[in-house]
C-alpha cells in the first residue's frame, strides 16, 4: 500500500526521483554526452523516441535501428527539428530476424564508431500466433531473442570502447512489471507454443518475453564482471503508459480499462525517465545486474527469477541464435 501511495503522489525514492520524474529531469545532472554513442532500438515512437530525443538533447550521437526506415527517418527529422546540432544515424534492423540482426551489426561495425550505450527498448505484442523466419514465436523473437543476439554481437565493441575511452559502457534492457505474470517453465512453454501443443496465450507469451529480458540482464551482468569489463547491464520497468503497443488494441474495453487506470498511467516523458536514469546518471556507475522501477532499484519476481534460471535461458538462447552452419558442424561432431 505504501508503494502505491508513493507512486500516485510521485514521491522520490532513494535516488531522488520517483514516478512523476521525467527523462529531462533525471538527465539534468548527467555529464555532457557528446562523447557518447548510443544505439536505441524501438525509437520510432513512444518511450524509445523520447529516450532518443533527451539523449540527443544532452549531446549523444544516436544510432537508430528500425524495421520501418520511413518511420525512423521521420523520428530523426522530428528530433533534428528541435535539435539541429544532433547527430543521428538510421540503419535497417528487423529484430525478429536473426540474419537482419547480424546484418545490422555488420553495418554498424563498418562505420568504425565507438559504442558506449546500448538500449534494448523495442517491443512487440503479437495478438495472434506467428512464427519468425527462424521458427521462433514472434513476440519472444522480437522482444528478447533478437536483443540477445544484438547484445552478444556488440559486447566486444562496447568492452573495447570502454577500455579505450575510460568511459563506463552501459546496457539497458527495457522489461516490464508484467514479467511477474509468468509462472512455470518458460522454455518448456515456448517449445509447446511453438509446436502448437497448447493454445496460444498472447499475454502470457508477452510476459515470458519480458521475464527473459530480466534473466538476460542477470546473466549478462555476471559474464561482464567475469570478463573484468568496464560495462554494466541493468533492466527497467518503464511503468504503465499508453503507447503504440497498447493502441493496437483500441476499442471499448481497452478504452474503459485505461480510463479506470488513468491515475496510474505515466506520460511518455515520465515513462522514459527510468531508462534515461539507468543509461546515463552518475549514481548508477558500477551498479549492474539490477532491476529498476521509477528510477530506483527494485526486486523482480522472486518466484521465477534466479541465477540458475538465468544461466539456463542463456544456454538455450545461445543454441537458438547459433548460425545454421555452426549447428550443422555441431551435429556432425
Amino acid at each position: 500500500m505504501q508503494e502505491t501511495i508513493r507512486y500516485l503522489l510521485g514521491r522520490a525514492g532513494a535516488s531522488g526521483f520517483g514516478s512523476k520524474s521525467t527523462a529531462e529531469d533525471v538527465t539534468k545532472t548527467s555529464p555532457d554526452l557528446h562523447a557518447i554513442t548510443a544505439i536505441i532500438t524501438g525509437a520510432t515512437s513512444g518511450i524509445g523516441e523520447e529516450t532518443a530525443r533527451v539523449l540527443a538533447m544532452r549531446g549523444a550521437r544516436l544510432v537508430l535501428p528500425a524495421r520501418n526506415l520511413k518511420a525512423a527517418l521521420e523520428t530523426k527529422s522530428r528530433i533534428a527539428g528541435g535539435l539541429p546540432e544532433s547527430e543521428i544515424i538510421v540503419l535497417p534492423l528487423d529484430l525478429s530476424s536473426l540474419s537482419s540482426v547480424r546484418s545490422f551489426v555488420s553495418r554498424f561495425l563498418g562505420l568504425h564508431l565507438p559504442l558506449n550505450l546500448l538500449i534494448n527498448n523495442a517491443g512487440k505484442f503479437s495478438h495472434n500466433f506467428e512464427l519468425s523466419e527462424d521458427g521462433i514465436e514472434m513476440t519472444f523473437a522480437t522482444n528478447y531473442l533478437g536483443h540477445f543476439l544484438l547484445t552478444k554481437l556488440l559486447v566486444e565493441k562496447m568492452v573495447e570502447t570502454a577500455s579505450t575511452t575510460g568511459i563506463e559502457g552501459r546496457i539497458v534492457n527495457v522489461s516490464s512489471g508484467i514479467h511477474t505474470w509468468f509462472s512455470g517453465d518458460g522454455l518448456r512453454y515456448l517449445d509447446l507454443v511453438t509446436r502448437k501443443k497448447i493454445v496460444y496465450d498472447a499475454t502470457r507469451t508477452y510476459a515470458l518475453s519480458k521475464l527473459a529480458n530480466v534473466l538476460h540482464t542477470i546473466e549478462l551482468a555476471e559474464k561482464l564482471e567475469e570478463m573484468g569489463a568496464n560495462v554494466i547491464a541493468n533492466c527497467v520497468h518503464p511503468g504503465i503508459v499508453r503507447t503504440r503497443l497498447t493502441r493496437d488494441r483500441e476499442g471499448f474495453l481497452t478504452d474503459l480499462a485505461f480510463a479506470m487506470a488513468s491515475k496510474l498511467l505515466k506520460t511518455i516523458p515520465q515513462a522514459a525517465a527510468t531508462t534515461c536514469y539507468v543509461a546515463v546518471h552518475p549514481a548508477v556507475a558500477g551498479v549492474t545486474g539490477k532491476y529498476f522501477v521509477d528510477c530506483n532499484e527494485a526486486s523482480p519476481s522472486e518466484e521465477v527469477v534466479s541465477m540458475k534460471e538465468a544461466a539456463r535461458f542463456w544456454s538455450a538462447s545461445e543454441e537458438m541464435t547459433m548460425e545454421n552452419t555452426s549447428k550443422e558442424k555441431d551435429k556432425a561432431m
